[in-house]
């Protein structure tokens, strides 16, 4: 039985290997010549019943509809640093802040209000994905501490956390999609 299960794993790893794209080449190391194969990535995975496929689909689709507000935010972030670092008054900064906030609310506001709860928490996982802060620090740098609590306290009512973290071990299903879906 075992051989039988042994041999059967090894044609089926033959069959993958001859239907994916392969790069072959030849290392020579002291006359002596090795062969590398590389191999498209195969994921292998366990049979999922209908109620994990169905959790899965939503995860997925819930992760396509936010990554493209974290990259933005992410970018949006950066280019604000950018320009912050180079006003040298704290009249200045609070001025191109406030500027910042009222550009972001009015091109965002109308759309992030029709996320769902589940792509909302997925969002803030996100944004900590790209920008390596969670939504709580950012909110208490920016804003500040007594905002950032205001705010943390509304979304407990709905179930949110602002500083939720995104860890590649926990949430690897996230990071699956993510890059097989290219989104990265």
């Amino acid at each position: 039985m075992s051989l039988k299960c042994t041999f059967s794993l090894f044609t089926s790893l033959l069959a993958i290997s001859a239907s994916a794209q392969s790069v072959v080449s030849d290392d020579t190391i002291v006359s002596d010549t090795i062969r590398v194969v590389q191999h498209k990535q195969v994921n292998i995975t366990t049979s999922m019943n209908k109620e994990q496929i169905a959790a899965y689909k939503r995860l997925q689709r819930n992760v396509r509809v936010a990554m493209p507000y974290a990259k933005l935010s992410s970018y949006k972030l950066k280019t604000m640093e950018d320009h912050l670092n180079t006003l040298k008054k704290r009249r200045a900064k609070k001025k191109y802040i406030k500027a910042c906030e009222k550009n972001i609310k009015d091109l965002f506001t109308d759309n992030l209000k029709n996320l769902t709860r589940d792509q909302g928490k997925i969002l803030m996982k996100l944004i900590h994905r790209e920008t390596g802060s969670t939504t709580w620090n950012i909110m208490k740098k920016y804003r500040g501490g007594m905002e950032a609590i205001l705010w943390q306290s509304f979304g407990a009512l709905y179930g949110h956390n602002l500083k939720v973290e995104f860890d590649p071990v926990i949430d690897y299903q996230i990071d699956a999609i993510v890059r097989q879906e290219a989104l990265d």
